[in-house]
């Protein structure tokens, strides 16, 4: 039964706009159509401006866009960022032990549900006000404040519907997983082939800037490594690496065979992944430096300008550049923001060894918390294997000796799959990776559970009596 926290949301859910799952079996093909129909409402939402902001200037939140799935100065400024905060803090709460909730009893899920969604409401507002009360989009009058605050509280409710529509059997994978790829295919194609200018003198893509280069008989070294983080030779080569290397980590696992009790001769294999979670690790990780960044931006704006109180240093310091642009320069969120060159790891080497340790530690513990909220902990597993009539050979077919058979395994995988994805993001970022190494991380890790979701889809269609095993 649910406990005391989540009953408390009980009389809430009748008031919250829902997405009702399908009552009917929802075909591949038709899966499809309403995933894109998600992706094309959330780029169109990306291309509408905010009432009175402009889009262009310094981008203050840059580097954390690809987390949010955001973009600058339109009805995406939020972007998913307030749904990931959400499920962040219900999952560790849930994972602690610290609320009492029953993953596997449906009236349990939905109060989780609810209760995450309300919170996913709650931090829309939250960051909507700490966005305008912050100085994200200067000096507003009374009117432009409540405009602008609606149209962030409406788009954050919509993208929050979209996501339960597509995660409740409308569609495939979810919202969150589909908008982070949407928005790291924009980055990507924005560093490759962007036509402006940029600030050293070429055009700010590197398809661009090569053949200015090439034309004007330039050195190729200009290009090798630019200054202020632009896109270079060696960003696209660490690119192609990192997208190498997470697909060769997708394939590396532990396979235990697996045999069917009732159908005799039916064997397969169960694969733990060296990569178990997945990308969620990575994801809780960045989210949480994200909101270092943001929060401390903002008390720092409101109330520490001259860097002048020590507690709140401890927090953040920064520093204001001649663009207007805060620049993190002491404190928590100096060590939680990923040096973006070579030359930066050269000029700053303590806050990259920092930074990835802290990278590397977040993983492994949200790897672990994971294992416990996502139902991917050996308990759980073993318990679907029997449920689904599955066996281990030379094991009798109960939960407790297959448990403990998966306990040699998962716990491990899990914890060095996170430390893994960790080192890859920093070590990415470090090199310049299009997009950032979480971006690359996460979408090429997205793309391939979409793979996997669709291959189910295809074989529970042709084979409807594996549906249950494959679920």
């Amino acid at each position: 039964m649910a406990g005391r926290f989540l009953k408390a949301f009980e009389p809430i859910a009748r008031f919250l706009p829902e997405v009702r799952p399908p009552e009917r079996k929802v075909g591949l093909n038709e899966k499809l159509i309403w995933t894109a129909l998600a992706l094309v409402i959330y780029l169109i939402m990306g291309e509408i401006p905010l009432y009175g902001i402009g889009r262009g200037g310094v981008d203050p939140f840059m580097y954390l866009r690809v987390i949010f799935a955001s973009r600058r100065g339109t009805l995406l400024e939020l972007g998913i960022g307030p749904i990931v905060t959400a499920g962040l803090i219900l999952q560790l709460l849930a994972g602690a032990r610290m609320i009492e909730c029953d993953f596997s009893n449906p009236e349990d899920r939905g109060l989780f549900t609810t209760a995450n969604k309300t919170f996913s409401l709650i931090f829309v507002g939250v960051q909507a006000l700490a966005y305008i009360v912050g100085g994200a989009y200067g000096a507003l009058d009374l009117r432009s404040s409540v405009i602008i605050f609606s149209e962030l509280f409406v788009a954050g409710m919509i993208l929050i519907l979209l996501d339960e529509l597509i995660q409740k059997g409308w569609g495939i994978g979810s919202g969150i997983s589909l908008f982070i790829v949407a928005g790291v295919a924009q980055n990507l194609f924005w560093e490759i082939f962007a036509p402006l200018p940029a600030g050293d003198g070429k055009l700010y893509g590197f398809i661009p800037a090569l053949a200015q280069t090439l034309m004007n008989g330039d050195s190729i070294i200009s290009i090798i490594l630019r200054a202020g983080n632009l896109p270079s030779l060696i960003g696209l080569i660490a690119t192609v690496a990192v997208f190498m290397i997470v697909i060769y980590c997708q394939g590396v696992r532990v396979e235990i065979p697996i045999s069917a009790a009732r159908y005799r001769g039916f064997r397969g294999r169960y694969p733990i992944r060296l990569l178990y979670v997945s990308n969620l690790p990575v994801i809780f990780a960045s989210s949480f430096f994200a909101n270092i960044y943001i929060w401390s931006q903002v008390i720092w704006s409101r109330f520490n300008r001259d860097n002048s109180n020590f507690l709140l240093n401890l927090l953040g310091q920064f520093t204001v550049d001649s663009r207007g642009q805060m620049i993190p320069s002491g404190g928590l969120v100096y060590y939680v923001i990923s040096p973006r060159s070579l030359s930066d790891v050269a000029a700053h080497p303590l806050r990259a060894a920092v930074y990835a340790a802290l990278m590397l530690s977040f993983c492994a513990v949200f790897s672990i918390t994971w294992l416990q909220v996502g139902g991917l902990d050996p308990g759980t597993v073993a318990k679907q294997l029997v449920d689904a009539g599955m066996q281990i050979p030379g094991y009798r077919r109960s939960r407790r000796p297959i448990q403990s058979l998966l306990q040699r395994y998962i716990p491990p995988v899990a914890v060095l799959g996170g430390i893994i994805v960790g080192l890859i993001a920093a070590m990415s970022d470090f090199f310049g990776v299009y997009g950032t190494g979480t971006g690359i991380l996460l979408s090429v890790s997205i793309l391939y559970q979409y793979y996997e979701a669709l291959m189910r889809e295809q074989i529970s269609e042709m084979y409807p009596a594996l549906r249950s095993l494959l679920r």
